[in-house]
């Protein structure tokens, strides 16, 4: 057996050793990033994070109208088959009643059934009377007759409800899944936008935290106001109000400003807590008026004016999805519950990209 020889080692110096300490650096890099804790990413300026916390709000927005759609015909199709299984179990109730009176009468047949006419008419000591009994038992049995027919009709017409009710079931699951879907969307976009937020000092998080930025010009509007013009209408304000020219309207407008600073809660339609879309369809209901709960069906609630018509209580929409949506309240000034970060609060028209104004009252 041929001898091995065991190898010396060598000692790692210049060149060598330099390798083998940047390899051994990269290594280590390398097993930190699989690890999950590889490089933060880089820090971002107050700027930045509210251009991406504005964002995650306006996506957010549009999932909580589709949320609302969603839930609104979530909840039509489930009161549908409501109805439908409602209505089935009254048919049965019927049903069940009409079939206990043709037992009876089977019954009665069936006991007095053994004994042939001709033979009942022989025997009868009444001939004239069996006659009129008779022609009753005949009219009897052509009743017996259409209710048995009535009965079979009864059947079919249930047997078709439930049938309807197998498909709105159906439906109602589909609606539910959507919902769900919606509310995912919502909650992680808003969780993304919380933890922005989070890297940034008190200071810097009431500065970001301020709403949709203002438009610049060529952008959809005149630049807007300075941010202190956002919030609530000062008492000197309030005294100017500009009167609605309709009662409803007025309503709706007095409505919104009795909702400054409430809460703005995605889904939620009052009375201390709105989105956008169900802050109007608040104010409108309480002067009387049924609005469809999301922006887009809103838009298309009343009759369309232009930007330079508007009038107090007329709805004011923005962003080319139409995804939000303010009442408008005079001197270029509207009331719109913003985002989670913002309360109900007046704001300039010119803040966000305008999409078209709808008059409902």
């Amino acid at each position: 057996m041929a001898a091995h020889r065991k190898l010396r080692a060598r000692s790692l110096s210049g060149n060598t050793a330099r390798t083998a300490a940047t390899l051994a650096l990269a290594g280590a890099a390398t097993a930190t990033a699989f690890d999950g804790t590889g490089h933060a990413e880089p820090q971002l300026t107050t700027a930045q994070v509210k251009s991406r916390v504005d964002r995650l709000y306006r996506e957010a927005e549009t999932a909580t109208e589709k949320y609302n759609g969603a839930h609104e015909k979530a909840s039509a199709a489930q009161h549908r088959l409501n109805t439908l299984r409602d209505e089935t179990a009254r048919r049965q109730d019927r049903l069940n009643t009409a079939r206990g009176a043709l037992g009876v009468f089977a019954a009665a047949q069936y006991r007095d059934g053994a004994i042939a006419p001709s033979w009942q008419l022989a025997l009868s000591s009444s001939p004239d009377r069996y006659l009129d009994d008779a022609a009753f038992a005949e009219r009897a049995g052509h009743r017996q007759a259409q209710q048995v027919s009535r009965v079979r009709a009864q059947l079919r017409e249930i047997e078709r409800l439930r049938g309807a009710a197998r498909v709105q079931a159906k439906s109602v699951r589909s609606r539910q899944a959507e919902l769900k879907r919606q509310k995912d969307a919502v909650t992680a976009k808003l969780k993304q936008a919380r933890q922005l937020l989070a890297r940034l000092t008190p200071p810097e998080r009431a500065k970001a935290a301020t709403g949709a930025p203002a438009v610049r010009a060529g952008a959809g509007g005149r630049s807007g106001p300075t941010r202190a013009a956002f919030g609530k209408a000062s008492p000197g304000r309030a005294t100017a109000r500009i009167p609605a020219p309709t009662s409803r309207a007025s309503a709706a407008v007095a409505y919104a400003y009795r909702k400054l600073g409430s809460p703005y809660v995605w889904g939620a339609t009052g009375p201390s807590a709105f989105d956008c879309s169900g802050l109007i369809q608040a104010a409108y209901r309480s002067a009387g008026i049924s609005l469809p709960r999301t922006t887009y069906a809103q838009i298309n609630a009343g009759r369309r004016v232009s930007r330079s018509q508007l009038q107090p209580g007329d709805l004011v929409f923005f962003y080319s999805g139409i995804s939000h949506v303010g009442i408008y309240v005079g001197n270029g000034r509207m009331i719109h519950a913003p985002n989670p970060s913002a309360p109900v609060r007046v704001a300039p028209v010119d803040q966000m990209p305008f999409a078209g104004a709808t008059r409902v009252a």
